[in-house]
């Protein structure tokens, strides 16, 4: 199995466009470069899938040379997106894959609602290309395994409408060959029972990043809003239950502009990262 990071920042990326915070500031001045989350993972170096689809995602498929096209003229390695949420920093860039011949994108029942109706892209993108809506898989192209897990139930701000519990999710994945365990992570509100056990065994985890405290964005940025509110545990909660597995890597991604360990820590990923090459 080969996992790579494309995107290490929350949405608006680091530098965000309109920011002069010290974070931003400093991404302008040489500090790390951070494009919005997404991750390719495949089973089989051949087949490969996007996990959420930033606005940036066409900067970030040219800058990995696995997802590049070929040998055909419009061959990709690209079989299909799998969406841990309906936010628009993970699903805007799937208008960018228009172009593409046909796609598959999976998701939980309440988010293919969403992108139906709130955000309607499923109806903007079906004169351009042929895509597949789906609920979460079991197995996709390529010897990869999934497994999904619940984790929150926090709407985005464009949602008035759609009902439903499933509003994010963590995976677990694996090859057939079950040479790594890889567990996506970036969207979680708390560290329960339930997601100690669905970390269990994995070799390589990557968790919220959003912030680093409860009270960053009152400290840093003197604006309200704790990270629970806003669907994030801070990694100084998630920190401690880590411990727990003692076996497993923990990476941290989704960093916010606000997130001092944006500027560089041995506990966060960076755009184009390795995670996993088994």
């Amino acid at each position: 199995m080969k996992v790579r990071v494309l995107g290490s920042a929350a949405g608006g990326g680091i530098p965000q466009w309109n920011c002069a915070c010290d974070g931003c500031t400093t991404a302008r001045q040489g500090g790390p470069d951070r494009r919005p989350d997404t991750v390719a993972v495949s089973g089989d170096g051949i087949d490969w899938y996007l996990l959420n689809a930033s606005p940036d995602l066409r900067a970030q498929l040219l800058a990995t040379a696995e997802l590049r096209p070929g040998p055909g003229r419009r061959q990709t390695p690209v079989r299909g997106v799998i969406l841990t949420t309906a936010e628009l920093d993970h699903t805007a860039g799937l208008l960018g894959l228009r172009e593409a011949s046909s796609l598959s994108v999976y998701a939980t029942a309440t988010v293919l609602a969403a992108l139906s109706s709130e955000f309607p892209v499923r109806t903007m993108l079906a004169p351009y290309t042929a895509i597949g809506w789906h609920e979460m898989p079991r197995t996709l192209q390529g010897g990869l395994c999934l497994e999904a897990l619940t984790v929150g139930a926090k709407r985005p701000r464009y949602v008035s409408s759609v009902e439903g519990a499933d509003w994010v999710t963590a995976l677990r994945i694996t090859d057939e060959r079950r040479s790594a365990v890889f567990v996506y992570a970036t969207c979680l509100p708390e560290w329960t029972e339930a997601f100690d056990e669905f970390v269990r065994g994995a070799d390589v985890v990557l968790l919220d990043g959003t912030f680093a405290t409860a009270d960053e964005l009152a400290v840093v940025a003197g604006r309200p809003g704790a990270a629970g509110e806003l669907g994030h545990l801070p990694v100084a909660d998630s920190e401690p239950a880590t411990g727990r597995h003692p076996g497993t890597r923990f990476w941290y991604g989704h960093l916010n502009n606000t997130n001092p360990m944006a500027r560089g820590s041995p506990l966060v990923v960076d755009d184009g990262q390795v995670l996993v090459s088994s």
